[in-house]
């Protein structure tokens, strides 16, 4: 007997139960802001607002599923099942922080504050949810965009997976030295010293990937969020006697790897923008980083 599918709620704490649970009570919470020249009203109605939306999908929950809810900060602990329904109510970036832990499961992003969030995950209203949960797990149901990830895998096992971005390089920011080549470019490395390297997926391409391809001119292509390549960007490379500054910057096919030999005591890589979910690299490391096999499967 199949198990009957399972709601799972992404959520995380609201700004305004963050400033209640440091200051005490809403008086102090409201006080401390307004020497900020803040009104909690305002981050008040935005809680509410995550409120009601949480709870007109958890309304809209099939009776004959089962259901349960996970906070951000838990993500790494909660084990997703294969015949889960994965419902992120919050914002864009809540939608990247789950899609790791996910192996194929459906996901409907939610948008809890229209006109504040861009919307490019989080593509549904609370209202939706009624119609989109029933049909997220039919053959013929709502349109599913599979969107490319991007993935690190060190040569001591080690493995990140991210769905905008991923850098590497030092943990403070400050300079990063490495040999930087691409395995399938006739092995040709450079050694470089810079802020660090960025490796982007399309829909990183909103984001951070997008402000450096910016810098440099766009002379790239931009993917799209399921095109399955990626762009990589080195970060003010520095050029001296012992380093170079030729390979700052690409794309990279599905089937194509950047290669990076960590020359510094520390480097680490991180996903996403989450610094405190990183590889740890020291000297003498090599880590690969390229298309992820697995996508995020994004209700439309």
């Amino acid at each position: 007997m199949s198990l009957a599918p399972r709601a799972v709620l992404v959520h995380r704490t609201t700004e305004y139960e963050e400033l209640v649970a440091r200051h005490g009570t809403h008086g102090q919470a409201a006080f401390f802001l307004a020497s900020r020249g803040r009104d909690i009203e305002e981050v008040a109605e935005r809680h509410r607002g995550t409120r009601r939306a949480l709870a007109e999908v958890t309304a809209a929950i099939p009776l004959t599923w089962r259901q349960t809810r996970v906070e951000r900060a838990d993500l790494d602990r909660f084990l997703f099942a294969p015949e889960d329904v994965v419902v992120v109510v919050g914002q864009d970036g809540l939608v990247a922080n789950a899609a790791k832990y996910l192996t194929g499961q459906p996901v409907v992003g939610i948008d809890t504050d229209p006109g504040r969030n861009p919307g490019v995950l989080v593509r549904h209203r609370a209202r939706d949810a009624v119609a989109l949960l029933p049909s997220a797990l039919a053959a013929a149901g709502p349109r599913v965009d599979e969107l490319t990830m991007v993935e690190a895998v060190a040569d001591d096992t080690q493995r990140l997976v991210a769905l905008n971005e991923i850098y590497l390089g030092a943990a403070g920011h400050q300079t990063a030295r490495y040999r930087l080549g691409l395995e399938d470019d006739g092995g040709v490395v450079e050694a470089q010293a810079s802020s660090g390297v960025l490796v982007g997926t399309g829909t990183g391409a909103t984001g951070w990937l997008r402000s450096v391809w910016r810098e440099r001119g766009g002379g790239l292509r931009l993917p799209a969020p399921t095109d399955e390549r990626l762009l990589w960007f080195v970060r003010e490379a520095w050029p001296s006697p012992a380093t170079g500054t030729s390979l700052v910057a690409g794309e990279l096919a599905p089937s194509a790897r950047l290669r990076l030999t960590v020359e510094s005591e520390r480097l680490i890589a991180f996903g996403d923008g989450v610094e405190t979910d990183a590889l740890e690299l020291t000297w003498g490391q090599t880590v690969r980083v390229g298309v992820c096999e697995r996508r995020l499967r994004l209700v439309g």
